[in-house]
């Protein structure tokens, strides 16, 4: 299955929101603004895996600078 297939049918498991595609590594629910990674293709829908958006954000400037 594709993931743009499996977003049709998947949704945050805390706000229960529908997610997008923020980056090839993450998908984010933009109603509750969490961060889901996915790792080795698989997306990893555990609320304490999960990262707000801003600090999400935070952790992309520190790995470039």
């Amino acid at each position: 299955m594709e993931l743009q297939d499996l977003l049709k049918i998947i949704a945050c498991p805390k706000c229960h929101g529908d997610l997008s595609l923020l980056e090839p590594e993450a998908l984010l629910c933009a109603s509750c603004g969490l961060v889901y990674p996915i790792r080795d293709g698989i997306p990893i829908l555990l609320i304490e895996d999960a990262k707000p958006l801003e600090e999400w954000k935070g952790r992309e400037k520190k790995v470039d600078g």
